[in-house]
């Protein structure tokens, strides 16, 4: 297996992870082509930019190629569709004759950028992550979901965002231990305190963290860019309904934009643009003084702090206070800007304020979760084994290990006796499934028909076969290390010839004893068959 998969999609960035199992850390992904580097101190990380272009003969240019073609600006370009998704927004752009919607270009740009993974890694049957804004919207999670299983990629498990981002901090996360994540990216700023629930609290797969305190603000990358536009213009005395302004608008935000991200890591930054028709230069020089400046005329450090205040008010009526907090994690690309860390740490202090690559903290806790790093040490999935129901005329399962069971496991978890389907049978399957959070509810599927769309934008109904209906909800694990149950001698049909029972180590793999029922030899003894996660 080359690895568990994580994606977060991001309103400005998108960034993907893979687990490593050797190194027991999560690597993030680079797609040559579609991927540019963040610099975060000495390391240089790897984000797909959220951009998608569409070109006038049906071609599609994903992430870093719609900069590297300077397509950025294009009226046939489209950036922030998170935030328009998770909106709801009825914004469209006519291309060609046809209207495109945010969900439209998202579902593109993610199965361009899970497709270009999937062959990258190999990936088969393996099982992805998922991150979701804390508290998201219901359709959001479904659209998502949808997108992955149009991927080709089916098997595929949420975990919000505030748990991935504690996951992939690492600091020492404990269940009941409560936290602030300030999550300011290009989109909104969104402030969460929460407490890592324990395990038996956790109701919801993927939910890690209970919500003690929730706040937000409309500001975010995208704000600040715009507020440097203005800043621009007043500099040079001219106003956005100039025709010689509106001709280079969206060069200018660029530039605004670009001018932002240096002002995070130098103290000063230029911008400046051309208009192609007459020549004359628009721009101004910017030091990092001028752009808190420019921050504090539009209160932005007092919505910060207010937006803070808030969720801390709201987690007080709870019984958790700003002295229960035991770390605030910064995660999104605005938190680089220093006047922001700053804010923050006036409030709590620097010891309890962590700044640990946020570009990608999010995408590397998911990785680490799909590879079954957890707060808990407990089972996240169904496991079960394979028989044949003489009763069906078919294969049947028998749940060995539920979901929520805590591991080491204390003596067996399951004993049952092993039967011969034919007179002569030598040897007998351990057959070990993975079963998927849908497989308690596929047995009453409405329909057996699905609603896909193909590469043209065309709806339309597809036979969802049983065996298909299998595949999703039902993964062979130990298909290429398949375990047999040695009889010797050879058993009659219907002979009742192996005890077996399970059990579970500290290293989360399910272990098998089996007793031959006919000479009452042990012939396995906590044999390791599958790792679990």
């Amino acid at each position: 297996m080359p690895g568990r998969l994580a994606l977060d999609f991001g309103t400005s960035n998108t960034v993907l992870a893979v687990w490593d199992e050797p190194t027991g850390e999560a690597i993030t992904l680079d797609l040559p082509g579609y991927s540019r580097y963040h610099r975060f101190g000495n390391d240089l990380i790897p984000v797909v930019p959220s951009l998608i272009h569409y070109g006038p003969n049906g071609e599609q240019w994903v992430g870093d190629q719609v900069l590297k073609n300077n397509l950025y600006e294009s009226a046939r370009t489209f950036r922030w569709m998170k935030r328009y998704i998770a909106n709801r927004s009825p914004y469209k752009i006519r291309i060609d004759g046809k209207e495109v919607s945010p969900f439209d270009a998202g579902r593109d740009f993610l199965l361009s950028v899970l497709g270009y993974a999937r062959q990258e890694l190999g990936l088969t049957d393996e099982e992805i992550a998922l991150t979701l804004p804390v508290e998201t919207f219901e359709h959001f999670e479904d659209w998502l979901g949808r997108v992955a299983e149009e991927s080709g990629l089916p098997r595929f498990r949420f975990i919000d965002e505030p748990s991935a981002a504690a996951l992939g901090y690492g600091a020492n996360i404990q269940p009941r231990d409560v936290y602030l994540v300030f999550d300011f990216g290009a989109g909104t700023l969104d402030i969460a305190v929460v407490r890592i629930e324990d395990c038996e609290d956790t109701s919801l797969e993927g939910r890690r963290c209970r919500v003690l305190g929730k706040a937000g603000a409309d500001i975010g990358g995208i704000t600040i860019d715009q507020w440097l536009f203005q800043e621009v213009l007043r500099q040079c005395g001219r106003h956005d309904s100039d025709e010689a302004v509106r001709r280079v608008s969206r060069l200018l935000l660029v530039e605004c934009e670009k001018a932002k991200e240096r002002l995070s890591s130098e103290q000063r930054a230029e911008i400046s643009v051309m208009d192609p028709d007459t020549g004359t230069v628009l721009g101004t020089q910017l030091t990092r003084e001028k752009f808190e400046e420019t921050l504090d005329r539009h209160d932005f450090f007092h919505l910060i702090d207010q937006t803070i205040r808030k969720a801390l008010s709201q987690s007080a009526e709870r019984g958790y206070r700003d002295e229960h907090i035991k770390a605030v994690m910064l995660v999104g690309g605005s938190s680089l800007i220093p006047s922001v860390q700053r804010t923050v740490s006036r409030i709590f202090g620097n010891d309890r304020v962590l700044l640990d690559r946020p570009m990608d903290a999010v995408v590397r806790g998911a990785a680490a979760f799909a590879s079954g790093v957890d707060f808990f040490d407990h089972i996240q999935h169904d496991y079960a084994i394979r028989y044949l129901d003489p009763k069906k005329g078919g294969y049947d399962y028998k749940v060995v290990v539920s979901r929520g069971t805590p591991y080491p496991s204390n003596g067996p978890l399951v004993r049952f006796t092993v039967k011969a389907t034919h007179a002569g049978q030598a040897q007998m399957g351990i057959a070990i499934f993975e079963l998927s959070g849908h497989h308690r509810t596929a047995a009453g599927r409405a329909c057996d028909v699905e609603l896909v769309f193909g590469p043209a934008g065309d709806a339309r109904l597809i036979q969802i076969t049983p065996e298909e209906e299998e595949r999703r909800n039902y993964f062979w694990m130990n298909a290429k290390n398949p375990t047999f149950l040695t009889a010797d001698p050879p058993a009659s049909e219907g002979e009742r010839r192996f005890e077996v029972e399970f059990s579970i180590d500290d290293k989360k793999r399910l272990l098998l004893t089996a007793r031959d029922l006919k000479t009452g030899r042990v012939i396995l003894r906590d044999y390791p068959v599958v790792k679990m996660m």
